[in-house]
């Protein structure tokens, strides 16, 4: 059993926001690989179906970001899911937009959702980390640093253009190809 698990904010005031990368490319997942609609279960949207002989639960928690930790628990205790299994999606400051690596366990980095996962079922999962870089590096000018202001805010057309549509097909596939193959890290900017 695997468990891919995209971390946002649920409703649509926050559906566009940089946070939500994760809820972003598990709705494409969804899509691309004809998982069943989503069900209200684990205090999550909820799906699964079987692929390559493997069961395939994708969720995203509408606990809110900071309580992210409460709907994995809650999955990853019914169905008894190895931590080695579980994926989970996020936006991460500290990488180039577009920029997208895997890696398994780490630091949460100040990121909450990864804080509240951590907290609840250990750090050895398999993180996927999707880049939204920081203001600072993106414009010229002297801009705000506040980052919750920066990942609660939406992605720009041009962002959408750019490499955030490329960025969500190639994660899409991506994960499910290292289900497939059980193995294989990557660093790779989209």
């Amino acid at each position: 059993m695997f468990l891919i698990v995209g971390l946002g904010n649920p409703g649509k005031f926050y559906s566009n926001n940089r946070h939500n990368i994760g809820y972003k490319i598990v709705d494409n997942i969804r899509a691309i690989y004809d998982f069943p609609d989503f069900q209200k279960k684990f205090k999550s949207e909820f799906s699964k179906t079987e692929l390559f002989k493997k069961i395939i639960f994708i969720i995203k928690p509408t606990t809110f970001m900071n309580n992210s930790g409460i709907a994995l628990k809650e999955i990853k205790s019914f169905y008894n899911i190895d931590i080695n299994n579980i994926y989970v999606i996020h936006d991460e400051i500290d990488l180039d937009q577009g920029r997208v690596k895997v890696k398994k366990g780490g630091s949460h980095n100040g990121h909450n959702g990864l804080k509240s996962i951590d907290k609840l079922i250990g750090k050895n999962y398999n993180r996927v980390r999707i880049g939204v870089s920081r203001p600072s590096k993106i414009y010229e000018e002297n801009v705000d640093e506040n980052i919750s202001s920066w990942v609660l805010s939406d992605f720009t057309s041009n962002e959408k253009d750019q490499w955030l549509d490329n960025t969500i097909n190639y994660v899409s596939e991506m994960i499910i190809s290292l289900i497939k193959s059980q193995s294989g890290f990557c660093d790779k900017n989209v």
